[in-house]
């Protein structure tokens, strides 16, 4: 096929838009490019701009691959098509009539058949004593088709060349010649009489026009059955749920390794929408992209300028990495992998700044980590809105696994699985596990109530985002996570910390109007949060009457002798007007829940409009005291169902 006979490498190009427009030709034409800084066999083209002493251009002179200029691949996009490669070969200008043309030689004799490559029949004992040069030698040699031995020469091994730096008294004791490592160099471009050296292969041209004239379905059939082959090789999903990830076809640890270095030049050469797509066909179980490139590209994602089919892919190779290596059944280092991922990648200061940063955005807040393009663009929104559900789904998971008892933890440590969860780090500091109410966690909480407002403001313009759906389900996820911690050594220290955010919610949501609070409620999916929520609202209802209240928690009997009887009065009294039920107060509670006296609850006429409900004077009071008596339903239900569960 012909997208598959042209395969590029670059070398000695160093301009970022000089490469990018190359790539971008290559990938037009049909071609594929081949990044990273060595050689790689599997290329056909190599583009320099003139001779150089690098290990691709060597390699491919040794390998008879095509050595061009850029001018190539330019000139064949302005055609629409792969021109021919002749004219574009790199030369040498030797100062004669007649240009050299390097690279020619040795391709024209490994495309004849003559040889396999420039240094075929070569044994060669390699003797270079720094690693990483050995090893650009030996690729360099291999490119050519030479056996390469290592110190110590195997008994059973006949070497034909030694080829040292620096060469020694030792490098000479072998029984084949010593060479510095230069006589590549003078093998391949500085002798006349390079053939003597080879034993020469026959031609076979009747058999070569065979294999480029006929068409041959059984190759092609070949090579698809081995394509469906290496693709049900990969590990493979037999459940579709996010909660666990079991393969009993392959474990994790025996994935096939993946080479990245292709989406790493691109993302240099600004490629991004290119780069993604290729991470994108190579996550499998076990195997993670180099967080440096998801960096790179959440980092270019945040900046306005990527299209939405981009950053929705993008949401999907993240989702598809959680799906497949989630942190919760994986080793430690998955753990610091997304912990190193997902974080703001130009403050990288962890990953609940990244979080805020997303709501705020989604509020459209100017109080970020750091400047985002504003005004609210709508693909962002969307973007962010989807980083927000990825971090609840980990979260959801590491709930759920630590519940069911399958968290992975490093062997040899006797820690609670919990300690070790990225929830944990992200919400609560070390100094703050003993309380649910945590800085993060507050912060939580103000998000949620002022997302809440915004969401019933909007509703009528078919908001789509949901954004106070998902804030409260995170921290409906927070806190069955630090209750199921702490209830079974300290249920008093869980009832304090329940308490706390629920006085805490009562404090934050005192100008929130109640048929927002009620819906809110509503949505709530965890039970200890349903049953808090409700103590807030009632406790916020009750200080804003003048109703004292007690210091003990929410039971079925506080809410039929303190709750009820507030209900019914305020149900009776469609103006809206407060009623004083029990003595003047300053306080709601011991802990001085800011409350107002009964005197100027009384007085103050322009505040009571504030709190009437949104509505109330176009409907009647029927349908108020409606949204009240399911608030008393959802939590009595809560506490019923709590109750059995208990």
């Amino acid at each position: 096929m012909e997208s598959c006979t042209h395969v590029f490498q670059i070398s000695g190009i160093k301009t970022k838009d000089k490469k990018r427009a190359l790539v971008q030709g290559i990938l037009q034409l049909g071609g594929k490019y081949i990044g990273g800084s060595v050689y790689h066999y599997g290329s056909t083209h190599l583009i320099i701009p003139q001779v150089l002493s690098s290990e691709k251009f060597l390699a491919a002179c040794a390998a008879g691959k095509w050595v061009v200029t850029p001018g190539y691949v330019l000139d064949s996009v302005k055609n629409g098509s792969w021109l021919p490669e002749g004219p574009y070969e790199v030369t040498i200008s030797t100062g004669s009539t007649a240009a050299f043309y390097p690279a020619r030689q040795w391709r024209e004799k490994v495309s004849s058949g003559r040889l396999k490559g420039a240094f075929q029949g070569w044994r060669v004992l390699l003797m270079v004593q720094e690693p990483t040069r050995r090893a650009m030698f030996k690729r360099l040699l291999n490119a050519g088709m030479a056996k390469v031995y290592h110190c110590p020469l195997p008994s059973h091994a006949s070497i034909t060349h030694v080829m040292a730096k620096p060469v020694t008294e030792n490098s000479k004791s072998h029984n084949a010649p010593c060479y510095p490592v230069s006589h590549i160099v003078q093998h391949l471009f500085g002798s006349n009489h390079v053939e003597k050296n080879f034993h020469m292969t026959e031609d076979h041209p009747t058999e070569t026009e065979a294999r480029f004239v006929d068409v041959d379905f059984s190759n092609l059939e070949a090579e698809i059955k081995n394509c469906v082959i290496k693709q049900e090789g990969q590990p493979r999903l037999c459940f579709l749920e996010f909660l666990g990830y079991h393969d009993p076809y392959r474990p994790q640890s025996q994935a096939t390794e993946t080479d990245f270095s292709n989406a790493g030049s691109m993302i240099e050469c600004g490629l991004f929408i290119e780069a993604l797509e290729s991470i994108r066909s190579a996550v499998f179980p076990g195997l993670l992209p180099p967080a440096p490139y998801l960096i790179s590209l959440l980092e270019y994602a945040q900046q306005g300028s990527a299209t939405s089919v981009f950053l929705r892919n993008f949401q999907q190779v993240m989702d598809k990495l959680l799906l497949t290596n989630p942190p919760w059944l994986a080793p430690s280092s998955v753990k610091k992998y997304f912990t190193q991922v997902l974080q703001c990648p130009q403050c990288k200061s962890g990953l609940w700044p990244f979080l805020e940063t997303a709501i705020r955005y989604c509020l459209s807040s100017e109080v970020t980590c750091h400047p985002l393009p504003g005004p609210a663009l709508p693909t962002l929104l969307h973007f962010h809105c989807g980083i927000l559900a990825l971090a609840l789904k980990l979260f959801q998971g590491e709930l759920h696994s630590v519940t069911a008892g399958d968290f992975m933890l490093p062997k040899g440590t006797r820690v609670s699985p919990a300690s070790g969860s990225l929830l944990y780090g992200t919400f609560w500091t070390v100094w703050e596990r003993s309380t649910l109410l945590s800085s993060a966690v507050k912060q939580l909480a103000q998000l949620l109530i002022q997302a809440a407002m915004e969401d019933y403001a909007e509703r009528d313009e078919k908001q789509k985002l949901h954004l106070a759906d998902t804030l409260l389900d995170l921290l409906s996820v927070l806190v069955e996570f630090w209750c199921q911690q702490h209830f079974k050594l300290n249920q008093i220290l869980v009832e304090k910390g329940l308490k706390d955010l629920s006085e805490h919610l009562a404090v934050i949501s005192q100008d929130v109007a109640p048929v927002v609070l009620v819906e809110l409620v509503v949505r709530v999916r965890s039970t200890r949060l349903k049953l808090m929520m409700a103590d807030a609202i009632f406790r916020s209802l009750c200080c804003k009457n003048g109703v004292t209240m007690g210091d003990e928690p929410l039971s079925l009997k506080k809410m039929v002798l303190s709750y009820l009887p507030v209900l019914g009065s305020l149900a009776q009294s469609p103006s809206g007007t407060r009623l004083r039920t029990g003595p003047t107060s300053n306080s709601c509670t011991s802990q001085g829940t800011n409350c107002r006296t009964q005197n100027s609850l009384v007085t103050e006429t322009s505040a009571e409009k504030e709190n009437i409900p949104r509505g109330l004077n176009r409907v009647n009071a029927a349908a108020w005291s409606g949204h009240r008596t399911s608030l008393a339903s959802q939590a009595m239900f809560s506490l019923e169902r709590r109750t059995w569960c208990v």
